[in-house]
């Protein structure tokens, strides 16, 4: 009997999470041929999440529950809950009911095929049409610059066969962008087409920073157009201010009674090449910073507790201390 571990990373979602566990149990009970595990990770909330999910532990086994010591964010914590995972396919599913679990049938009969990743891809949308635009249009973004094809309209929810998520371990990334791992490991996979719903209960813990992050992640991670960028605009702007320079000195010497050359050019040559340069050296700093977080190599979470885990010594698969 195989075993299908299903991920849930939570913060701030009290109204939510115990509708997401009936939700996914209500799935299996319709796939009685295979095992599961509904591991919930919690990024340190500061409403009842949970105390909700302690109790819901208390009743049913299979659910498991990581408590973490503070909020580290929505990049590292379902990743460190992933890897406590010991099912032979593994499932990432949000906890705002955005997604819905009953897509994990698909799911489960497309992985059964032999398909090791299976993807969930958001083509339309109930959110605003603005958002579901600007998302759009970063996802092509990135696809553009990356070195390697990756999804659009792809947020993480999906299947990945315990390969994948080995293969996704040993990249021993202290701060990884899960969506571009998925591509950058290139295994065949299937795209299920659904309609994201808009959220129903609580608020978006996604800000202007949570975004920015995410989009500089994804784009200093997978490319270095950005770089080579800043050389071709360094020679451009250098070319512009020789061609301007000459042309500005002809035109003194033509005209040379009437013409005053002021300071005005000055200053906005000097305005324009600082803003220039402070653009340069925020996109340098950006790739110094995803350098500095590999070099730190810091662990992905530390944990306070958690539940229903057969060892608090050993992972779930016994294979060791947890990562």
């Amino acid at each position: 009997m195989k075993t299908i571990s299903v991920v849930t990373p939570c913060y701030n979602e009290e109204s939510n999470v115990r509708e997401v566990y009936e939700r996914v149990k209500a799935v299996f009970a319709d796939l009685p041929e295979y095992r599961y595990e509904h591991i919930f990770i919690d990024n340190a909330s500061k409403d009842s999440t949970l105390a909700i999910l302690k109790d819901i532990a208390s009743r049913d086994s299979r659910a498991k529950v990581i408590a973490n010591t503070r909020n580290f964010g929505h990049l590292r914590s379902p990743m460190h809950a992933m890897f406590q995972a010991c099912g032979d396919a593994v499932v990432l599913l949000f906890s705002d009911l955005q997604d819905p679990p009953e897509l994990l049938r698909q799911m489960i009969g497309h992985w059964e095929k032999g398909i090791p990743v299976v993807l969930a891809i958001k083509e339309t949308s109930d959110e605003s049409g603005l958002m579901f635009w600007l998302r759009t249009k970063y996802y092509r973004l990135v696809n553009r610059l990356a070195n390697l094809e990756t999804y659009e309209n792809f947020t993480g929810f999906g299947l990945y066969d315990r390969r994948v998520i080995e293969i996704v371990r040993s990249f021993n990334d202290p701060y990884p962008y899960f969506r571009g791992m998925i591509a950058e490991i290139g295994l065949p996979h299937v795209k299920l087409s659904y309609n994201q719903k808009r959220r129903l209960r609580g608020i978006s813990k996604n800000n202007f920073y949570t975004l920015y992050d995410l989009a500089m992640l994804g784009i200093t991670g997978f490319s270095r157009v950005p770089l080579r960028l800043l050389t071709f605009v360094g020679f451009a702007c250098s070319l512009l201010s020789i061609v301007f320079s000459l042309g500005y000195f002809v035109y003194k010497l033509l005209f040379w009674d009437r013409f005053s050359v002021g300071i005005a050019p000055l200053v906005t040559g000097i305005f324009f090449f600082g803003s220039v340069q402070l653009v340069f050296v925020g996109i340098l700093g950006e790739y110094i910073g995803a350098i500095h977080t590999q070099v730190l190599n810091r662990p992905l979470v530390i944990e306070r507790e958690r539940i229903n885990f057969e060892s608090s010594h050993l992972s779930p698969c016994g294979n060791g201390p947890p990562d």
